[in-house]
């Protein structure tokens, strides 16, 4: 069980030590906006500190491969996916296999890994996006097209979360696992700030192929 948690240069040579396993199981973590402008103790005025390294390590628990880093200014949401996309064909190409790659986004994150889904186009690849679609996503971003075995969560009193059926109805790859779990911890956007049981559960469930979370 490794993490690779690196600040400034991602992921570098370690990601292929991680895969030297083919049979080990990586979760790529993708944090939200306020942690790219702001230091990892910086509070948010409304939602306090984005615990990232206790979300990190809550991943590392479950014994998953985990491949993350802290973006660092206002990254381009489209650019800094196809990155990921080199990443997760060069584990492919070692041997793992697309189902046991899980890509996890917060908020912005979660729209990176709307990205990556749309760019790699892979519909063995496992995602989920938390807290990263609106309805009004459809005409305001509407390259984006979902691939993959995917699980959205979001929060009912989150205005920045709601169901993402739409999306599925509109994205052209064949989608044979999708799930949708709406929770209710009065939160709001916050919820995703910590590492509640009621998303990284059902996330780690997700990458370990329990597609009925």
């Amino acid at each position: 069980m490794k993490i690779s948690l690196i600040i400034g240069i991602l992921f570098c040579s370690t990601l292929f030590a991680c895969g030297k396993n083919n049979d080990d199981k990586f979760i790529f973590f993708l944090h939200n906006r306020f942690l790219e402008e702001h230091d990892l103790n910086e509070l948010h005025p409304e939602y306090g500190k984005t615990d990232y390294l206790e979300i990190i390590n809550e991943f590392k628990k479950s014994g998953l491969e985990i491949i993350s880093e802290k973006r660092n200014g206002n990254v381009n949401a489209r650019k800094y996916a196809s990155r990921l996309v080199i990443q997760i064909d060069s584990l492919i190409k070692i041997g793992t296999e697309p189902k046991n790659i899980t890509i996890v986004g917060t908020s912005k994150g979660g729209y990176i890994a709307q990205y990556v889904s749309t760019l790699a186009n892979n519909p063995d690849l496992n995602f989920v996006f938390i807290a990263s679609f609106r309805n009004e996503d459809i005409l305001n971003i509407p390259e984006i097209n979902y691939c993959g075995n995917i699980l959205t969560i979001y929060e009912k009193s989150d205005p920045f979360g709601v169901s993402a059926k739409a999306r599925v109805e509109n994205s052209t790859c064949e989608i044979e696992h999708f799930k949708e779990i709406e929770l209710n911890t009065g939160m709001n956007h916050g919820f995703l700030f910590k590492p509640l049981n009621e998303w990284i559960e059902p996330t780690i469930k997700w990458a370990n192929g329990n597609y009925n979370p």
